[in-house]
């Protein structure tokens, strides 16, 4: 009896994560699409006459300190943003994937030249190494891009080595060896399918924690510049009218809280789809 209550509670906490994945993503199809078809106002125009306006039918969000409509630069934020995001994701994952399986599959002096470099770059937290880097490069969203790309690619080189070294051991790899399969072969056709569940599961959490990285950078200086709509450039450009406007700071967080949730939900759905353990996550 207790096993079926278990077993009736752990669907219904996941139909819930799907209700809520699937809610999210139709309200982010909304978004873009209005986006792109209905916003009317230009997000860097300066109208010094109707700064501060309150909520109205023409600008629904109101305006900012400098005139310009909160609605358009919040919605075409979200482009740089998650944009920015999801580029640095993937030129993380394009250069960790490769390395890991080389250095897990290969071995020898390959992998341990590789563990010395992963042992660097971990010594240190994300974030630190991201601030220096950005420091050291210069403000701006491509050298803030290139060290999140630093700081991020050994977590999936890492990843990806440690699921080959598991799987390399097993009978069906031995098999194929023995049967003069070649190299790249095996990689793509045996291995691949064992490391793309991995890789998509800490891909989808990495998101969420990218886009932080951004915004946070960006609200200190160090990432996109005025007058780029970008929602930590946003909150930096609003701290000084907190007080008097604190909507303008309170949209773009809600915004970042909107796609970091909706991050871990998409992680924890495919988490569970692929059936991979929450060691992925840390």
């Amino acid at each position: 009896m207790e096993l079926v209550i278990a077993k009736e509670s752990k669907n219904s906490k996941k139909r819930w994560k799907v209700a809520a994945l699937l809610f999210m993503l139709a309200l982010s199809v909304v978004v873009v699409a209005y986006t792109f078809l209905v916003l009317k106002y230009d997000p860097s125009l300066v109208n010094l006459a109707e700064r501060l306006l309150p909520v109205s039918f023409e600008h629904p969000l109101g305006t900012d300190h400098l005139g310009r409509d909160v609605l358009t630069r919040l919605l075409l934020g979200s482009q740089l943003t998650v944009g920015y995001g999801l580029l640095a994701l993937l030129v993380a994952v394009v250069i960790g994937v490769p390395f890991g399986v080389l250095a897990g599959f290969k071995g020898g002096l390959i992998d341990r030249i590789f563990m010395r470099i992963a042992d660097a770059f971990l010594s240190f937290p994300d974030t630190i190494v991201a601030i220096v880097l950005s420091g050291l490069l210069g403000a701006g969203i491509e050298n803030l891009l290139l060290a999140i790309v630093v700081v991020k690619w050994v977590n999936y080189a890492r990843l990806v080595r440690s699921t080959v070294l598991t799987e390399r051991q097993k009978d069906y790899i031995t098999i194929a060896k023995i049967n003069g399969l070649h190299t790249g072969r095996i990689m793509t056709k045996h291995l691949f399918p064992h490391i793309i569940g991995n890789v998509l599961v800490l891909a989808s959490l990495d998101l969420g924690k990218i886009i932080l990285l951004i915004s946070s950078l960006s609200y200190i200086g160090l990432g996109a510049q005025p007058p780029a709509p970008e929602w930590g450039a946003m909150l930096n450009d609003a701290r000084p009218h907190f007080q008097s406007n604190p909507s303008l700071m309170i949209y773009p967080g809600i915004m970042i809280v909107f796609v970091v949730l909706l991050s871990n939900l998409l992680g924890d759905y495919l988490r569970d789809k692929f059936d991979v353990k929450k060691e992925v996550e840390k």
